[in-house]
């Protein structure tokens, strides 16, 4: 009895604290992803590859080294071919912190082909036209085992990756024997080699916690198989041939889209602005901002109507994808002085290399396109604030946005390199092919030819006047030095684009809800040709080739136009968005896309009424048009900044699209999108044409 009584005097403290409510437990502000993990992975259009040849000899003789693949450019018989990658994966990490390490293999199958066109030097097939493919290489399985280093904040992880890669990759060679007649083909000798290849691989990453269990994220790799020992490849018919003997490099840029499971689980931290909104003070300012965004676009068009083709055509059957990853960087430097920085890495092509539609289909899709991810300072801005004075309004920090207070009525000046859609022609509903619709006709007025170079940036100087009820903007930017250029003209007192918008702002009687109306006009002079000048030289016979004739006659000429622009809220829920644009069509666009006339509009629903507020669904419809002059020019074989199909049967350019955007969590949304395009590139000998994406976006 004394030892029970003892026994209970010692465990009395303990009861009691048992029976005490336990203090709450504090929450981890990022995700321990430590661990066993597995996966599947995989993207179409979004991994590309490149191989160079060389030393090689035909029968003793030494030719020129030739390559194959993505850096060929227009040469690559492969560019509109589909390459699709995808897999498993597993690995396990370890974390001290929010910093991890671990390991990971992975194993893909792909058909990554890039065949050798018949052009290249050496083997007596330049000649030939069409060109066939003298040596089809495809690689059919990947795999890699690499180390990964990474840091954990929030419910992301950001990491890089390096390790071991190998391949496999068959190449088969057909060489015609053209001696007794160059233009028709005799027996055909074929040669056959297959690599299997070991290197290494060098990458990085990021993934986003969707549940307790799941993440969401991308993965970059390059892949260096370096040079091959040397091999036979068959032996080239004729007087001047020979057996082939070569060696073989093969690089490859690989964007995969990933889904990893969790066997242990995952202990999630509360989101971002769950955090803030307990701990913000609604008047806070600071003195730096940091975010960042990364959007991954996966596009297919499967086979339409296509009983010809030209140089700058929509090619059915094949799917592309494109990258993007950007820190918004902001200092305030005096008050109402900020400086703002945006590096920037894309990867990726837009269907046809962002070519064959006026309203383009993908609106991440940059005519500067790369197959690797390629880093560019896109925007660094001085914005300089003059308030003015009444009531004032604080501003949250966000993108490009340090956290401030400011006054309603001011006058605010931005100098340097930005976007000019960054401030003319917003639309709350259709603005942001990162969320919302993805055609260049919904998110923007496409007959503004918006001065910028290739990714859609300009240099200039960019003034506004804001109060309550409206905000006067107005602009004057560099132009490209002609079109399709990358390079801004410097001589800015002769060429420039000047853009003035008027914002008006109202509550909508009867429905009490908010709306805005947005009016611009604009001006550019840039070193264009005039549709009807070269359309009647190339018909007097003067020139050949109309794009000769463009070439030649291009100098500083004006295009002028405006834009209406409209959203109103119809419900805390839904949206109605319209814009309508024209420009005088008579001389070539410098930047955009080949569009003289355009109206749009739809709707945009978030998803409330089915109990997913974060979701949002969308559909837009579109309507382009050409000037008289335009069209002869293209019936005329031209060639414009994303059309020109050798000859035109002229229709409207239509388009419709559908969006479901699913907010998976308030940082990551996965979007699915459909589009319908009728008469591509103008043209209703071709199309109609169905296109169907997948978009993930994440923000940081």
């Amino acid at each position: 009895m004394l030892g029970l009584a003892v026994v209970g005097v010692a465990l009395a403290p303990a009861l009691v604290r048992a029976a005490d409510p336990a203090p709450p437990r504090a929450l981890p502000s990022f995700v321990d992803w430590s661990g066993p993990y597995l996966g599947l992975q995989g993207s179409a259009g979004a991994s590309f590859g490149a191989l160079g040849f060389g030393p090689t000899t035909i029968g003793g003789r030494t030719i020129p080294a030739f390559k194959t693949g993505d850096a060929t450019g227009r040469s690559d018989r492969g560019r509109d071919a589909t390459t699709a990658v995808g897999g498993a994966f597993g690995g396990y990490n370890w974390q001290s912190g929010p910093w991890l390490y671990g390991i990971e293999a992975d194993l893909s199958a792909a058909n990554l082909k890039r065949p050798v066109a018949s052009s290249a030097p050496g083997f007596g097939y330049e000649g030939v036209d069409p060109a066939f493919s003298l040596i089809r290489a495809k690689t059919d399985l990947f795999g890699t085992l690499r180390a990964r280093l990474g840091y954990s904040f929030e419910r992301a992880l950001v990491y890089a990756t390096f390790g071991l890669a190998g391949a496999e990759t068959r190449l088969l060679a057909s060489y015609p024997d053209l001696s007794g007649n160059p233009l028709a083909a005799g027996p055909l000798a074929t040669g056959r080699r297959d690599l299997g290849r070991l290197s290494f691989t060098l990458g990085a990453g990021f993934q986003y916690a969707i549940s307790d269990s799941l993440a969401l994220g991308l993965d970059y790799r390059y892949v260096d198989l370096g040079r091959s020992d040397r091999f036979d490849l068959g032996s080239v018919p004729g007087p001047g041939g020979g057996p082939v003997s070569t060696r073989a490099s093969f690089t490859s840029n690989q964007m995969l889209a990933r889904l990893s499971w969790y066997p242990g689980g995952l202990n999630l931290p509360p989101e971002s602005d769950e955090t803030a909104s307990r701990d913000a003070d609604p008047g806070e300012t600071g003195r730096f901002s940091l975010h960042g965004q990364t959007t991954f676009f996966n596009q297919a068009v499967p086979r339409f109507r296509s009983p010809y083709r030209g140089e700058n055509s929509l090619v059915p059957n094949q799917a592309q994808a494109t990258t993007t990853a950007t820190a918004f960087v902001g200092f305030k430097l005096l008050e109402g002085t900020e400086l703002y920085y945006n590096p920037e890495f894309s990867q990726g092509f837009g269907l046809s290399r962002t070519l064959g539609i006026a309203g383009f289909v993908n609106g991440e899709a940059q005519k500067a396109g790369a197959p690797f991810p390629k880093l560019r300072s896109n925007r660094y801005f001085v914005r300089q604030t003059f308030g003015l004075g009444g009531e004032s309004e604080d501003v949250p920090d966000g993108p490009n946005q340090v956290a401030t207070r400011r006054d309603i009525e001011r006058i605010t000046v931005v100098a340097g390199k930005f976007a000019l859609g960054d401030f003319f022609d917003g639309n709350s509903y259709a603005h942001d092919p990162r969320v919302d619709f993805m055609n260049w006709s919904l998110w923007a007025s496409t007959a503004w030819d918006f001065p910028a170079n290739l990714p859609g940036f300009t240099q200039g100087v960019m003034v506004e006047y804001n109060q309550a009820a409206f905000a006067i903007r107005a602009a004057y930017t560099q132009v490209p030095k002609e079109p399709s250029s990358d390079v801004l003209d410097p001589r800015i007192l002769r060429r420039g684009g000047a853009t003035i918008e008027f914002e008006e702002r109202h509550v909508l009687p009867g429905l009490d809800q908010p709306g805005r109306i947005r009016l611009g006009l604009f001006t550019n002079v840039g070193n264009t040709a005039r549709y009807r000048e070269v359309v009647a030289l190339t018909e007097a016979g003067l020139f050949v080739d109309i794009n000769d004739a463009a070439a030649a006659t291009r100098r500083p000429r004006r295009k002028s136009g405006l834009y209406l622009n409209l959203e109103q809220a119809l419900t805390a829920d839904l949206g109605l968005f319209a814009r309508a644009s024209a420009a005088d069509g008579r001389n070539e666009n410098l930047s955009f896309t080949d569009v003289d006339r355009s109206v749009s509009g739809g709707l945009s629903l978030k998803g409330t009424a089915w109990s997913r507020p974060g979701d949002t669904v969308g559909l837009g419809t579109t309507l382009n048009g050409l000037s008289p002059a335009h069209r002869a020019y293209f019936a005329n074989g031209g060639l414009g900044l994303l059309i020109g199909d050798g000859r035109l049967n002229y229709a409207p350019e239509r388009a419709v699209e559908a969006y479901y955007a699913l907010g998976l969590t308030k940082a990551l949304t996965v979007s699915f999108n459909y589009q319908y395009v009728v008469n591509p590139g103008y043209n209703r000998d071709r199309g109609p044409a169905s296109f169907f994406g997948t978009r993930i976006h994440a923000d940081f």
